[in-house]
């Protein structure tokens, strides 16, 4: 049975960066889109102790990271973002906000990693233009 489940690592894949994809550019355009959204995710930022500047790149991270990892295109490097962007919130937020927060953190970490190594999967732009 595994033999034949391995043709499919590539469609697994997929559906892992579909998910971070689409989780990364949701959270993202709640901190991009709205008016004063950035600033306001920003000054959090500041109040756990970083820089302001942080907080706008994580911000764009999240939404501009996410779109290219959904898109699959320059997924291993939307992704290495994404995920250092998920460690820092792992270590700067999900610790003191318990498990229920930390471990959906540490998924994200989890998919993104995976993304870095495997690359985007079957349905990407990224295989379509032989990046992948």
């Amino acid at each position: 049975m595994p033999k034949s489940l391995d043709r499919l690592q590539p469609w697994g894949a997929s559906v892992l960066r579909l998910a971070l994809g689409l989780s990364m550019a949701v959270h993202g355009y709640q901190k991009v889109v709205p008016h004063n959204a950035t600033a306001h995710f920003a000054h959090y930022v500041v109040s756990l102790g970083m820089s302001y500047w942080l907080g706008v790149v994580s911000a764009y991270t999240e939404f501009f990271g996410g779109v290219f990892v959904l898109l699959g295109l320059l997924t291993r490097l939307a992704a290495a973002f994404i995920c250092i962007n998920m460690l820092v919130a792992l270590i700067t937020v999900g610790i003191h906000q318990g498990f229920g927060i930390y471990n959906y953190i540490f998924a994200f970490v989890a998919i993104a990693f995976m993304l870095v190594v495997n690359g985007a999967g079957a349905l990407s732009l990224d295989r379509r233009i032989g990046l992948s």
